[in-house]
């Protein structure tokens, strides 16, 4: 019976994911219940096969067992508060800059002047490049831009764009998609994410999973923090 107790208690107190599961109260009920089996195991024990000191050293080690399981669930709990702390506050530092994260928009204004600036965007790779071919379409899907880059090195790498179009005239403002192709040195297309410019507005605490959110905005959403690529 002991057994079968401790067993169902395990179970209460790792619950899913490891998290504690049981109050104060409830983990001294537990402990206060195996020890009454215990001392009632040993009143009705058979005299001519008493419990063997093995038995009793089992028995008393899986009461020390849940007790250190919930101690040592109360620790992890502990560490993973000051983790996800610890993220909030890393979080909270990007609110008010600019990020890269995976998209493929850009956007073209135009000054007081009448001159044209777009914001950047970036790319990420897991090689290096021979070349990588930008192309800029307008919402309607015409190609309005277009340039090669040679020897792009791996990892994130951001690129810049005046807002000006393949004739060197400005383009009017709003939105506008950015597609990246990468090429080996033989030739073959490579695997590539496109980035896109993002500012920080707020950040989001952490969820059950402790997933810090990055608010960048009604237009991208959020992302998690995981999904800044650059910090510029």
């Amino acid at each position: 019976m002991i057994d079968g107790l401790n067993s169902a208690a395990l179970d209460r107190i790792n619950g899913n994911g490891g998290n504690p599961k049981l109050t104060q109260n409830q983990s001294d009920e537990l402990r206060e219940s195996f020890l009454t089996m215990l001392v009632t195991q040993l009143q009705n024990q058979d005299p001519m096969d008493p419990m063997k000191n093995e038995e009793m050293t089992s028995q008393l080690a899986q009461i020390n067992t849940v007790s250190g399981i919930e101690q040592l669930n109360d620790t992890l709990n502990g560490i993973t508060q000051q983790m996800d702390a610890g993220k909030m506050l890393q979080a909270s530092g990007l609110i008010g800059n600019a990020v890269l994260v995976p998209g493929n928009s850009v956007k073209v204004n135009v000054d007081d002047e009448g001159a044209s600036h777009a914001t950047p965007f970036g790319l990420e790779l897991d090689t290096p490049a021979e070349r990588v071919e930008i192309s800029v379409r307008s919402k309607g899907g015409e190609v309005v831009y277009t340039e090669q880059v040679n020897n792009v090195s791996a990892g994130v790498q951001s690129f810049s764009w005046d807002g000006l179009n393949s004739d060197g005239e400005p383009l009017a403002p709003g939105d506008y998609r950015v597609s990246l192709k990468a090429f080996d040195a033989d030739g073959e297309e490579m695997s590539a994410q496109s980035l896109n410019y993002a500012m920080v507005q707020g950040v989001t605490p952490a969820n059950d999973d402790g997933d810090v959110r990055l608010d960048l905005g009604a237009i991208y959403g959020q992302v998690g923090i995981d999904q800044v690529k650059q910090i510029l």
